[in-house]
């Protein structure tokens, strides 16, 4: 079954009852008819609030945002017009049938200007229900964009991850380079002596100051040996 067809005829055998219920409490208790009415129409709009504030509630929890909500406008209005068409009819067929006092209005009254007046008690309340219970749930909902979506969130955190990798990378790239510098000046030192020329870089002479280039005393003509 349809859901908004299930609200509809429950509100619709709320309402008959109601207005049973109404009618022989009038019989009953005459001069208290208007207060009687009133509570009558208090036991409807209650029952549409709650029956909506859930709906509410339910589908804020299962959306994952606003706008994949379910559509419980048009579903809160055919529940209405069902209700105030099925409860216009069956009102009347009970009081043809029945000394319970329900009024003297006509089929077409009740298919019209009494559904009308259904459909605005069971559909108004509902939606204002809805609305309130959507928002009660997403108050206590955690500190989250609406707009961002886990997959999205989940792909920036990867996203972040793969940053800090590449950053790491480009570190290890670094010092591999510089060791292989090192290296080179270290191997440029050893083939050319200590001797600092122009055309050394500054990490070669570095390396060509430190590093020992003889093992054994040159030989100097000019002092005698």
């Amino acid at each position: 079954m349809n859901s908004w067809l299930l609200r509809g005829l429950g509100m619709a055998s709320v309402h008959v009852v109601t207005r049973v219920v109404l009618g022989l409490a009038v019989t009953q208790w005459p001069l208290h008819g208007s207060s009687l009415r009133w509570l009558s129409l208090a036991l409807v709009v209650l029952a549409a609030l709650l029956w909506g504030g859930l709906d509410g509630i339910r589908d804020a929890r299962t959306a994952v945002d606003e706008e994949s909500g379910a559509d419980l406008t048009m579903m809160w209005l055919k529940a209405a017009a069902v209700a105030g068409l099925l409860a216009g009819a069956v009102t009347w067929l009970i009081g043809v049938i029945t000394d319970i006092a329900l009024g003297d209005n006509t089929l077409f009254f009740e298919l019209t200007s009494g559904a009308a007046f259904t459909v605005l008690l069971v559909f108004l309340p509902a939606m204002l229900a809805v609305a309130v219970g959507r928002f009660l749930v997403r108050r206590k909902a955690p500190a989250t964009p609406a707009h961002v979506s886990p997959g999205a969130a989940g792909a920036a955190g990867a996203a972040g991850a793969v940053a800090v990798g590449e950053y790491a990378n480009e570190q290890d790239y670094d010092v591999v380079e510089t060791a292989e510098e090192n290296y080179e000046a270290s191997e440029w030192a050893y083939e050319h002596g200590t001797g600092q020329g122009e055309d050394q870089t500054p990490t070669q002479q570095q390396y060509a100051n430190d590093a020992p280039t003889e093992v054994f005393e040159a030989i100097r003509p000019e002092n005698g040996k």
